[in-house]
């Protein structure tokens, strides 16, 4: 079993200042390994005369070849590149880039003594960072780019380097540090990495654990699930679900007061000179600010996901989300002119999903869902906004904003909540599910029965005219003028 923990580390002033220094030196590592191997391609090849084409064409996963190599230290593993025997072809494999790299740091270190300072382990995971987001570029990402100082927070150690003692983490070349230790790594869990990360409200450690003795989390076949509840994302409300309730959607970043801070604080930085202390420190109240957004948001989706796991199996609608903020396309007038496409419009609208997050609530609920023993079905959102939940009529004219009603049989509802019902009738359907109703009883079986009471049981008072109880003696109110504490059984016999 995999398990990912996160503490918040209370470096004293000078730990503080090294992790610091730690991060502007390994972002120049990472970018002077990347400038490497970019050039070590290029220089393989005799550049003659060449046409524009290769300064404008585009760099894909088809055409692009940098992954080839690099010009430091010896390629091969052993050998030299030499057959052991004459006649026969060399059978020692090439090294990679990265591993290439790897051994230079030992050069580096000699020629820049201020490396030194550095755990071996955290250097060399800047060139396995290189060529990570080189793989991750054949398969279809971004080609890699070069760190800026607001892109690169963070650096790991390997395993083994970190220890845990109490409330105190042992990072190597740094020392001994405290920690909030909210909760406890459980026995038998092994560290596997430790990442150190800084945020605009402090240093955080990441752990991440593992436990081969211990089994996943257990996966139910679709036919041991016997209840399921639809959500349905919304603005208004963050989520609605099938059985009638709704959870609420705070609008962390989008409400009237916290915009209106964001633009105060934002105009400060902009009057501040470029460059200057002044500016910085602007700019970190900036920073704090939408960490602080960050945190409310990430709370409030771990407290929905949690009330939505614990009632039942649940199913959502898989979104594309990023297709919902694209830009509108432009429209274009006869005589050659752009018109109104209602971007600025739609531009308050994407606001408002971004800072809904649907991705990550769903992401938080198919965990919490795998974690006890549950699922999560995703379904096509196509129509389930416009489909009747009584008779399946689909009709776009069914949905008047927030209304839903039926043009073919006159049903009325709220459609959010319709399109919930909606999501849960297609995962029952999608899936194969075999759903059992449950009635839930009003009155507890094992509750006493109701007992009805007339007026004469009930010992009323007469109330003054400014609405109050009239008062006696010590302020005390009825037979009890002496403000005495009264038994059980004198109650009773004061009912009686």
């Amino acid at each position: 079993m995999l398990l990912s923990y996160k503490y918040k580390l209370r470096p004293n002033q000078k730990q503080s200042i090294k992790l610091g220094q730690w991060l502007d030196l390994l972002r120049s590592s990472y970018n002077w390994c990347l400038r490497d191997r970019i050039d070590g391609w290029y220089q393989q090849f005799i550049m003659g005369e060449y046409c524009d084409l290769q300064t404008q064409a585009v760099a894909t996963a088809l055409t692009c070849a940098v992954v080839k190599g690099t010009q430091l230290a010896n390629p091969w593993k052993d050998g030299n590149g030499q057959a052991q025997k004459e006649g026969e072809k060399d059978q020692s494999p090439k090294r990679t880039p990265s591993l290439m790299q790897d051994a230079n740091l030992q050069d580096l270190k000699a020629a820049r003594p201020w490396y030194q300072g550095i755990d071996l382990g955290v250097l060399q995971s800047m060139t396995a960072r290189v060529n990570e987001s080189f793989n991750k570029f054949f398969k279809g990402a971004g080609f890699p780019k070069f760190k800026r100082r607001h892109d690169f927070k963070s650096f790991s150690y390997k395993p083994g380097r970190v220890k845990f003692k109490g409330n105190k983490i042992y990072l190597p070349k740094i020392g001994w540090m405290r920690f909030y230790n909210s909760r406890s790594i459980p026995v038998g869990f092994q560290i596997k990495t430790v990442t150190i990360r800084q945020k605009a409200d402090g240093w955080y450690v990441s752990v991440r654990l593992e436990d081969k003795s211990v089994p996943d989390f257990p996966v139910r076949a679709d036919s041991e699930v016997k209840t399921i509840i639809g959500c349905d994302m919304g603005l208004g409300k963050l989520v609605y679900l099938s059985d009638g309730s709704v959870i609420d959607n705070p609008r962390f970043s989008t409400n009237k007061k916290t915009r209106h801070l964001m633009k105060v604080r934002q105009r400060r930085v902009n009057r501040k000179q470029k460059g200057s202390k002044n500016r910085s420190k602007a700019q970190q109240l900036v920073n704090k600010l939408h960490n602080k957004i960050a945190q409310r948001r990430e709370s409030h989706q771990w407290d929905a996901a949690n009330r939505i796991v614990k009632k039942a199996d649940a199913a959502v609608e898989d979104l594309n989300i990023s297709g919902m903020m694209k830009r509108c396309k432009p429209v274009k007038s006869e005589k050659g002119r752009f018109l109104s496409n209602g971007q600025s419009a739609k531009r308050g609208l994407n606001r408002s999903i971004a800072d809904a997050s649907w991705y990550a609530l769903t992401q938080k609920l198919e965990y919490l869902a795998a974690k006890s023993g549950k699922r999560l079905y995703r379904v096509n959102p196509k129509h389930t906004s416009q489909t009747c939940s009584q008779c399946g009529h689909i009709d776009q004219a069914s949905r008047n904003g927030e209304k839903f009603i039926c043009t073919n049989c006159g049903h009325i509802d709220d459609a959010n909540l319709q399109a919930a019902r909606n999501v849960k009738q297609k995962a029952i359907t999608l899936y194969g599910l075999n759903i059992v109703k449950v009635f839930k009883k009003k009155v507890r079986g094992d509750s006493p029965k109701p007992v009805q009471t007339t007026l004469f049981d009930v010992e009323l008072y007469e109330r003054l005219s400014d609405n109050t109880l009239p008062t006696k003696g010590k302020g005390c109110v009825g037979k009890n003028p002496e403000n005495k504490q009264l038994s059980l059984w004198d109650i009773k016999g004061e009912i009686s």
